[in-house]
């Protein structure tokens, strides 16, 4: 007797072939195995080839073997290790790059990169998941092995050792629907297992040869079974997810293999051949998926050659940069760089170069801005020397009361100082604070002892017109925040002003806001001079209600924390908290400063 199984090993094997050109994995596989599609993999490894900064490679190792099942993560895990492993060395060059421009020997080098530690904890702990996982799978294979084996020896006693009366339709379908929800074995194992299972259901299906009423009823229930799987694939030829159909297709015929074998002869062929016809339409859509892949893999790598040659262009400026150009282009290849990452996967034949032109571009980068600020040292070394001139002709006339003579070199020596450019970072506060110490001794004795009648209120008020406009025209650059205490110095050291006038004073205080707010600076923490006794009372008066509210956030943020067990700076959820702290007991410190400093009459 010829049965289905028959016509699966022979007739279908030649037809399954055609089929497989196009799904080559398309196999009988374990029923507790999802189905399996060698372009399936494919397209879940381009998926997956979206970049990622290396914080969030991390941050996803983390979740992976934080999940209970972390063991059978391996290839995502994998892949993501590869990702971070390839950013830590790439920055480790970075590094070294940097290292060798500075004029050092390649071979004195050395730089553990911050997060390499945490990434080989991660390594090592999901290694012991992994292992342990593997263990379990084993076991459960042993088991199924077993559980098969039971079911293939109760196979082989219904049709040579059935005892009379047993309801063979019952006890058929009971096996058939063990077989199909016992658990996955090992490969090495499965094949043959397959083998010997259809074997006996072959011969258990000889055996009813002689019971036609019987044979009729399997060879119905199965007809009924491939109609369904007919009906299905028909409705995934129009599934608008093209790998979903595919997936879902793949399981089909699994069924087909598992489930819906034999039936009447007269079926066999024309059932096949109508499945296997649905079959290849849903398989000629992977071109559809190749092409829509191909067509947004194309674009990503636009957007990123476009961003390579951004980069190249902020590198390159057409004009003599500044330090405020390169500082915007710092900011800005910064967003670039993220732009990248964020940036879904190119052909992977141009992979590689396009991600070696990125970096390239970027190190090309680094290396001309580094360059700049390398030759900025030796003018701010001129430059220091200069602003130490004007503080010492700025000492040695601050006592000077020939006002007509004197009034005219202050200002000149203030806008002397405006016009050089940075002196050495460490220096700019010391030298700042000693030439405003002097103009400041000027400015005070000249406030004193000048005629503060109404003859001079125009004259005072052409001074602070014009700085006006000079406050106007502050930007956020360095140098600007002195710039600002400078005029707001000058602007406390001058007189009244006419009554119809004095609307200047209301000008003058919403432009220093404004310009405060741009420089990121809390007016309170502006250093002045030459303030009257009620201007200092409330300016303290301010900044001890400021002292007060900053202290009450501190400890609030500091009690938040306390609900988290051995919190740490180093838990991704918390550093923005621990950041937070540190900025506001920073701004608590120089408010505290101010404070003293009024207090004490400095």
């Amino acid at each position: 007797m010829t049965t289905e199984n028959n016509l699966s090993e022979n007739e279908e094997k030649k037809n399954a072939q055609e089929v497989s050109q196009q799904n080559p994995s398309e196999e009988t596989v374990s029923s507790h195995e999802p189905p399996h599609d060698e372009d399936t993999d494919s397209v879940e490894d381009q998926e997956e080839e979206v970049e990622i900064s290396l914080a969030d490679a991390l941050k996803e190792m983390e979740k992976i073997i934080n999940t209970p099942n972390a063991g059978e993560n391996f290839k995502k895990f994998n892949l993501l290790k590869e990702k971070a492993s390839h950013y830590i060395h790439d920055e480790v060059e970075d590094k070294k790059h940097e290292y060798v421009e500075a004029g050092n020997a390649p071979e004195n080098f050395s730089y553990e990169h911050p997060l390499q530690s945490k990434l080989s904890a991660l390594v090592n702990i999901f290694k012991e998941k992994h292992d342990s996982y593997q263990k379990g799978q084993e076991e459960e294979q042993k088991k199924s092995l077993e559980q098969r084996q039971n079911i293939i020896e109760r196979l082989k006693n219904l049709y040579t050792n059935s005892e009379p009366g047993t309801n063979l339709f019952k006890s058929i379908r009971e096996i058939k629907e063990e077989w199909s929800k016992a658990g996955q074995v090992a490969k090495s194992e499965f094949k043959i297992l397959n083998n010997n299972y259809f074997h006996h259901l072959n011969q258990f299906y000889q055996m009813l040869d002689l019971n036609k009423e019987f044979l009729e009823q399997e060879y119905s229930h199965n007809l009924e079974k491939r109609q369904h799987i007919i009906e299905r694939a028909k409705e995934l030829e129009n599934e608008p997810v093209i790998q979903k159909a595919l997936n879902e297709l793949q399981y089909l015929h699994k069924l087909w293999k598992e489930e819906a074998e034999p039936v009447a002869e007269e079926f066999r062929e024309k059932t096949w051949e109508e499945f296997k016809e649905i079959s290849n339409k849903i398989h000629e859509r992977k071109s559809e998926l190749s092409a829509a892949i191909e067509s947004e893999q194309s674009i990503n790598l636009e957007k990123k050659n476009q961003i390579i040659a951004e980069i190249k262009k902020l590198s390159e400026p057409a004009e003599a940069p500044n330090h405020n150009y390169w500082q915007n282009a710092i900011r800005r290849v910064e967003d670039l760089r993220s732009e990248f990452l964020k940036t879904g996967s190119v052909p992977r034949k141009l992979s590689n170069q396009n991600w070696t032109d990125f970096k390239t571009t970027l190190r090309n980068f680094n290396t001309t801005k580094n360059n700049y600020y390398k030759s900025l040292k030796g003018s701010q070394q001129s430059h220091l020397e200069e602003k130490l001139k004007l503080i010492q002709t700025a000492k040695d006339n601050m006592n000077n009361e020939e006002w007509d003579i004197a009034v005219p070199l202050f200002k000149k020596l203030q806008e002397d100082w405006k016009k050089i450019g940075h002196v050495p970072k460490s220096m700019t506060n010391k030298i700042w604070d000693e030439f405003r110490d002097a103009c400041n001794t000027f400015f005070n004795n000249y406030r004193e002892k000048s005629n503060t009648s109404t003859d001079n209120w125009k004259e005072n008020y052409k001074h602070k017109k014009e700085l006006l406009d000079e406050l106007k025209t502050i930007t956020n650059e360095d140098g600007s925040i002195e710039k600002i205490e400078a005029i707001k110095t000058a602007w406390n050291n001058i007189g009244k002003v006419p009554r119809e006038k004095i609307s200047i004073n209301s000008e003058f205080n919403k432009t220093l806001r404004e310009k405060l707010k741009l420089n990121k600076i809390n007016e309170l923490e502006l250093k002045e001079e030459g303030l009257s006794e009620n201007q200092l009372t409330d300016k303290a008066r301010k900044i001890k209600s400021q002292i007060s509210d900053l202290e009450a956030e501190i400890v609030k943020l500091e009690n938040n924390l306390a609900f988290f067990n051995k919190p740490s700076r180093e838990n991704p959820l918390l550093k923005d908290t621990f950041d937070t702290i540190d900025e506001k007991k920073a701004h608590l410190e120089t408010l505290r400063q101010n404070l003293h400093s009024i207090i004490a009459g400095e």
